[in-house]
């Protein structure tokens, strides 16, 4: 992977901005910052992809282009074998990371532009192709990066002869060197492969910038998907997030992602237990409760999957990965339908909580994009006994299954939860079940409540918090406490309010400088008229968690509704989100659905 390069981005920013009126008289229109774009749609309905390292310096490794060619072909190199792979894993999509830093800048297809390594078979073609005809996408890594010409003692880059291709001298190890060249490769590549879906980049650089790349991608090739990695880089439409650590359990990544939905987020990780992200010689072991479990809970976030496997100069993965590959296809296939055509639940696309449940239990949730009320349960890591326990988030429940067997479970609902019991068949890595419902109940209408708050920054008001849009929010501008009030015009039954909060920081403190911007202290008061409001009702301190909180209240009929929010759970250490609240989502609940077995 590379370096992050933050250099000039807010700089670059103004300047996009201070052209949007004059750059369609004097070039190509100003690439767009689209949150939500239709030539994203079928990145969100994909859950994975597969990421290949593959390039000159693949062990065995060597420096001769045409060695490296020969030994491709001869080692029987086919782009069939990548396509099948990643349909086993149920990825539908394929990053090809061969113009790489740290493998030798190999460009794995012909090019007229000299400077590194390009072959005379087209692998890139090729693989296209096959991708294609299997209605899979292929995406095009691209580095901004020239720090490792060197590396391993050989120098990869041919600045001379990219200087007499340019008539000009340009040193490519130098960042506006490689820039310029590279910038070279991205208009070659557009040209050449109309079939390819975009480019996965690999941070930024100011060469690039400056001489509007992002702007001519959209301009010559609009239906592509600009990718970067590790930065918000507000142009593309995709933000992945290199491989994260620490998390409790270690499988569920989306605890160290900061980027909110509904931005197209990616999970970029490793198959390999341990080494390089490329293939370095070893064979090293797949964990399969890991790999599948950062999958899964990657889909109940509605997180992207990037799985990076270490293909070896013929091609081939390692024989314990082709092993995981084989058991992954077998596994995944039997739960497919709950994870396929979903979105995360607890989110913003409704759904049950996810997270920790009773007794040690951990999951997600997952929810049909086609049926709002046929929902999973994915209990990853199960409770200590045979019952389940999971908050209901409004929905009246009326049956639920084993997902794999169709067996009927006993549940009861009451007080907004669901106690499944009589689980037996839990399995090593994912027990599935399914839920029905019908609908939800007990809530108040968004459009029959008013919200107003004691301080909002500008452009995000406490009505944002009712709109049902994911893209506003409510902003405590910097300031502790605050408190948004909701009026429901009319004195209601009151039991519960469930927050979504904007999934904008990691849910744990994974450094002093990165932490969570949620609730932590809190307290809910009630009024009949908006002015008496008396003691809280409600109060306490919420858990550093991704999904809906809820937050319970003895049963009362009021009309008014105050939510106070003392702290949150950023340190000062980490200046970015210090006493700094989003709200994406406010429901007020006026009963718990009825009970039901």
């Amino acid at each position: 992977m590379g370096r992050r390069s933050r250099r000039r981005l807010g700089a670059w920013l103004a300047a996009v901005l201070s052209l949007v009126a004059t750059l369609a008289l004097t070039g190509p229109a100003p690439a767009r910052a689209d949150v939500v774009n239709p030539r994203q749609q079928w990145l969100r309905d994909s859950q994975a992809g597969l990421f290949l390292h593959w390039g000159m310096r693949t062990s065995p490794g060597y420096t001769s282009c045409s060695a490296w060619e020969k030994a491709v072909t001869d080692g029987g190199w086919k782009a069939d074998y990548w396509v099948a792979e990643a349909k086993k894993l149920h990825a539908s999509y394929l990053v090809l990371a061969s113009f790489h830093s740290r493998l030798g800048y190999a460009r794995a297809w012909p090019s007229a532009v000299p400077g590194s390594c390009s072959t005379k078979r087209d692998f890139l073609g090729e693989l296209i192709e096959a991708a294609n005809a299997e209605g899979l996408k292929v995406m095009l890594y691209m580095t901004d990066d020239p720090q490792w010409h060197a590396e391993g003692g050989h120098e990869w880059l041919d600045s001379a002869a990219y200087s007499a291709y340019k008539g000009h001298d340009v040193d490519l190890t130098t960042r506006d060197g490689f820039g310029e060249y590279s910038y070279d490769n991205f208009v070659e590549v557009m040209r050449k492969y109309p079939k390819l879906s975009g480019f996965w980049i690999d941070n930024d650089n100011d060469y690039w910038i400056d001489h509007g790349l992002y702007e001519k991608i959209r301009a010559d090739r609009p239906g592509w998907l600009l990718s970067n990695n590790n930065e918000d880089t507000p142009i593309m439409d995709t933000v992945s997030n290199e491989q994260k650590t620490g998390m409790t359990p270690a499988y569920d990544y989306p605890q160290a992602i900061w980027t909110p939905q509904p931005r197209l987020t990616e999970a970029c990780f490793k198959l390999p237990s341990s080494g390089a992200w490329w293939y370095s010689g070893t064979d090293s072991a797949v964990d399969h409760g890991l790999t599948l479990g950062r999958l899964i809970s990657n889909s109940g976030s509605s997180v992207k999957s990037l799985m990076a496997e270490t293909a070896q100069v013929n091609g081939r993965f390692p024989s314990k990965q082709e092993a995981f590959n084989n058991y992954a296809k077998s596994y995944l296939d039997k739960i497919w339908g709950s994870l396929g055509g979903t979105e995360g639940g607890g989110y913003s696309y409704g759904g049950l909580r996810p997270g920790a449940w009773n007794d040690g239990a951990h999951g997600v949730t997952t929810v049909s994009k086609a049926d709002p009320d046929r929902h999973f349960v994915h209990v990853l890591t199960r409770p200590s006994g045979s019952t389940l326990t999971v908050r209901d988030n409004g929905y009246k429940v009326t049956g639920v299954t084993d997902f794999r067997t169709g067996k009927k479970l006993n549940f009861r609902q009451s007080d907004g939860t669901i106690t499944i019991s009589g689980i037996t068949g839990w399995d090593p890595y994912d027990t599935v079940l399914a839920v029905r419902t019908d609908g939800r109940q007990g809530v108040v209408p968004a459009s029959s409540v008013t919200a107003s708050a004691s301080v909002s920054a500008s452009g995000h008001p406490a009505s944002s918090v009712l709109d049902g849009d994911p893209e506003t929010y409510w902003d405590n501008a910097t300031t502790l406490p605050a408190s948004v009030t909701f009026d429901l015009r009319s004195a209601k039954s009151l039991r519960y309010l469930a927050v979504n909060q904007r999934e904008w920081s990691v849910s744990y403190a994974r450094s002093d400088t990165e932490q969570s911007a949620r609730i932590r202290d809190y307290q809910v008061q009630v009024s009949g008229d908006g002015r008496d409001w008396g003691s809280p009702v409600a109060g306490g301190t919420l858990p550093s968690a991704r999904g809906v909180a809820f937050i319970d209240i003895p049963a009362t009929t009021k009309r008014y509704v105050r939510l106070t929010v003392n702290s949150t759970w950023a340190a000062a250490t980490d200046t970015k989100h210090y006493r700094k609240l989003l709200l994406d989502e406010v429901r007020i609940g006026t009963a718990y659905p009825s009970s039901g077995s």
